[in-house]
């Protein structure tokens, strides 16, 4: 397998059939991401995947990094000031996972993902416009105001959400690998999730079913180190490595540098044909870190980890930094071409909000559109409708129908 000319002293190996564990022991404050330092990402740069990549894909793909980086900027902002409602899981510092994954997809494949899900979105093509609408609650968002931040969906684009659920959206993701293979496409489907939810149950009857069927779908651990807010060490048994539990089921698993978009997408490449040439599932692992709490509303982000550590990544694993050094350096991007897609990403994010500043609120009447089958389809069914199913029962007794 590719992964393993990229060994290191302290990273998992799995060559051939043989999969063994030679991690050094960790001190429970070593943030995971130290065990990618020395990947090197000259080697990498030289994959057929990424070598495949033209001048203007590359600044593309730095250019949607930057996008989400400020568009999450902005949202915090928005927050702050009491226009967004709910919670709001940021995904600043994690930019490279969703941009890396997504780059390699094709028409018959499908994305979903948990309630972090603003990186995914615009990865895949969603307008910021209508994204920070649904954050407002407006009836411009993409949900029509009804999603909020943890809900947004595309079904024109594969993308299938944004769920709160911990865990609940891998056995949809499945699901949709399922749908793939029944329809004899040749497909598969990123099912992403957070390091807290590989302990769900769903998770694992999802890895059973995704191993007994063969299915094509690729289970991405975005692995920031501390779940809701809790390290590794004190929530998971053998914390140092959670895709490896993929041999339990007798699935193919990598770990992955989630700082380093070449790596990213060398990984995800092998697991997607995988995916589309045997039908199999893969367990990929994605070290990664964000710099904000678990939601905004976190108000220990800074308790269960230190300072230093936070200040230690932004300064010296920022996958948006490494990668514009990178690009720099093969002369595929210039500084003040950088600082250009820093300027329109900010302007983008500032006009997303203006937009929902001026959008209006859903219409009372439009509170039922979207939830029952039987009120949007109103006299499609008469035996339906006899039963006055869609009706919105309010609690000094009065009744809305429409």
């Amino acid at each position: 397998m590719s992964g393993e000319k990229y060994t290191t002293s302290n990273r998992f190996i799995h060559p051939n059939d043989h999969r063994t564990v030679t991690a050094k022991k960790k001190s429970k404050t070593i943030n995971k991401a130290e065990r990618w330092q020395d990947v090197d990402v000259h080697e990498l740069a030289q994959l057929e995947i990424n070598q495949r990549l033209s001048t203007d894909e590359k600044v593309r793909l730095y250019t949607d990094m930057v996008r989400i980086r400020r568009f999450e900027g902005r949202s915090l902002r928005s927050y702050q000031a009491g226009k967004i409602g709910g919670f709001l899981h940021l995904y600043e510092g994690q930019e490279a996972v969703a941009v890396g994954t997504i780059s390699l997809l094709g028409a018959d494949d499908h994305v979903i993902t948990a309630y972090r899900v603003h990186g995914h979105a615009i990865a895949v093509g969603m307008d910021p416009k209508p994204m920070m609408a649904e954050m407002y609650g407006k009836y411009t968002g993409c949900a029509k105001g009804k999603g909020g931040s943890m809900h947004m969906f595309a079904p024109d684009k594969n993308f299938w959400g944004g769920h709160g659920i911990v865990g609940g959206q891998i056995p949809l993701g499945t699901g949709l690998a399922f749908a793939l293979k029944y329809q004899g496409k040749k497909g598969c489907c990123l099912a992403y999730m957070g390091d807290g939810a590989i302990n769900q149950g769903a998770v694992h009857e999802a890895y059973n079913l995704a191993a007994l069927w063969n299915l094509p779908v690729i289970f991405i651990i975005e692995n920031n180190a501390y779940s809701m807010g809790t390290s590794q060490e004190r929530s998971s048994a053998f914390p140092d490595c959670l895709a490896q539990r993929a041999e339990a089921y007798g699935m193919e698993w990598d770990t992955v540098n989630g700082n380093i978009l070449y790596d990213v997408r060398a990984k995800t490449y092998e697991a997607i044909k995988r995916a589309h040439d045997e039908s199999r599932p893969t367990v990929l692992e994605i070290f990664t870190y964000r710099y904000r709490g678990h939601s905004v509303a976190d108000a220990n982000a800074e308790k269960y980890r230190s300072k230093d550590e936070i200040i230690d990544y932004k300064d010296n694993k920022d996958p948006i930094t490494l990668l514009r050094k990178q690009f720099i350096e093969e002369g595929v991007l210039t500084e003040e071409q950088a600082k250009e897609i820093d300027k329109a990403a900010n302007e983008e994010a500032n006009e997303a909000a203006e937009f929902a500043e001026k959008s209006p609120f859903p219409p009372a009447e439009s509170i039922l559109d979207d939830s029952y089958w039987s009120s949007d389809n109103k006299g499609q069914d008469p035996e339906i409708d006899e039963l006055n199913q869609g009706r919105f029962v309010f609690e000094d007794g009065g009744i809305f129908d429409k």
